[in-house]
């Protein structure tokens, strides 16, 4: 099952357990607008070159709509539509006053010279730049891009419509960008993890904890993690694996991976097969890689007790299923990585009026909004007896439907 077919199927579960109407099931479902773009540019060697870029604006009820921009291979239609809709929920879950979007380009980033990605930003930007804005659509960075993407998008925009920091999030500090928002989702990530283990009595220092993908947000979790005496046993990224049973020195890996570029080699741990990392024996299983991970091949073969959800849509609904029936808790992606898109907020508020935080502030309602995010959950869980993803799915489903109904959607 597709991203956008299993994401449709979690909403319409959501919907059921709500008691919708059909009508504004549906229309709760359709996006506001799917922007599908050709973007030609000269590459280093005189030769043009086109990719396709996308936006999907899915709904504006609760706010301008937000989501990230990605520079992958796989970025297509079907992927973007499903991950505008859970940026919909996922909004609606942290209780931000944002909609969901999300965009991208299909191409693989490190096959372009910095030169050729700055000319592809530029005039991805020049096409849409009458579609996004302070108050109707806010990109962030995401998968392939970073804050110095988003500073080219910053500058173009701003040809157009003159300084506009706020038009997007992710941004070099220099440029208007927030404190802590590198840190931003594996701190999010960190902070679910903590009110979650909280619920059955358990503390991060006292777990042993696995960790897919070693990128941001895995880097960030597994380090927050061990300066709470937490244990990450093993790591990796799509460069191999590595585990120490005793807990990994996440500073030393760090620096490692900075050196070399892959965490192979790395003195203080033992490699291992990256297909069985996610088999691994421990107490915490954090995906922070690819969509999909956790499927109905490897479901039986899961150890861990806790699944915290740090990638979008990690586990597959028939790995939902296998995993359940095994008393697997696992804390769903729309609210476990939603760090990410509240300091980015947190970041647009700042730029709007023209006041910065200091890095303790930005970290201080995190926690504030995380926590809260995670009661209003469980909350959710109790009152219709479901899991943790479809309390997560209800909340911000409820809170959408809620919106658009008193706006008046049917005028």
């Amino acid at each position: 099952m597709n991203a956008l077919e299993a994401t449709s199927r979690n909403f319409r579960k959501a919907s059921r357990i709500l008691g919708l109407d059909s009508k504004l099931e549906k229309s709760l479902l359709i996006p506001f607008r799917e922007i599908k773009v050709e973007c030609t540019i000269p590459k280093d060697d005189g030769t043009l070159v086109s990719y396709i870029g996308f936006r999907v604006q899915h709904d504006n009820a609760r706010g301008p709509m937000k989501g990230g921009i990605r520079y992958h291979p796989e970025v297509d239609h079907d992927e973007v539509n499903a991950l505008a809709q859970l940026m919909t929920w996922k909004t609606a879950v942290a209780d931000i006053p944002y909609g969901g979007a999300k965009g991208g380009i299909g191409c693989i980033p490190k096959d372009l010279s910095i030169s050729e990605l700055e000319r592809l930003t530029r005039v991805f930007t020049q096409k849409i730049h009458d579609l996004i804005g302070i108050n109707t659509d806010v990109p962030a960075p995401d998968m392939g891009t970073n804050s110095q993407t988003m500073a080219w998008m910053l500058d173009e925009y701003s040809k157009f419509h003159g300084h506009s920091p706020a038009i997007v999030t992710g941004k070099p500090i220099d440029l208007g960008g927030s404190l802590g928002r590198d840190a931003a989702t594996g701190r999010g990530v960190v902070y679910a993890t903590g009110a979650l283990l909280a619920e059955y009595g358990k503390n991060i220092k006292d777990l042993a904890f696995v960790i897919q993908g070693f990128g941001n947000v895995g880097a960030w979790a597994a380090k927050l993690i061990h300066e709470k005496g937490g244990k990450v046993i093993a790591v990796s990224d799509i460069t191999g694996a590595v585990k120490n049973p005793n807990g990994l020195d996440i500073a030393a890996l760090m620096n490692h991976k900075e050196a070399t570029g892959t965490l192979t080699g790395f003195s203080g741990g033992d490699s291992m097969n990256s297909d069985e990392l996610l088999t691994h024996e421990c107490d915490v299983l954090i995906p922070c890689a690819l969509g999909g991970v956790l499927n109905r091949e490897n479901a039986d073969h899961i150890k861990a007790k806790f699944i915290i959800e740090a990638a979008n849509h990690p586990t597959d609904p028939e790995a939902d299923e296998i995993l359940c029936k095994k008393g697997v808790v696992i804390l769903p992606d729309i609210y476990a990585n939603a760090g990410g898109v509240t300091v980015s907020y947190f970041e647009w508020v700042q730029n709007i009026q023209g006041f910065m935080w200091n890095e303790e502030k930005v970290n201080m309602e995190l926690d504030k909004y995380m926590t809260k995010a995670f009661h209003n959950l469980k909350n959710m869980c109790k009152s219709h007896n479901c899991n943790l993803r479809m309390g997560a799915f209800t909340l911000g489903v409820n809170r959408v439907a809620r919106a658009t109904i008193l706006r008046g959607w049917e005028a």
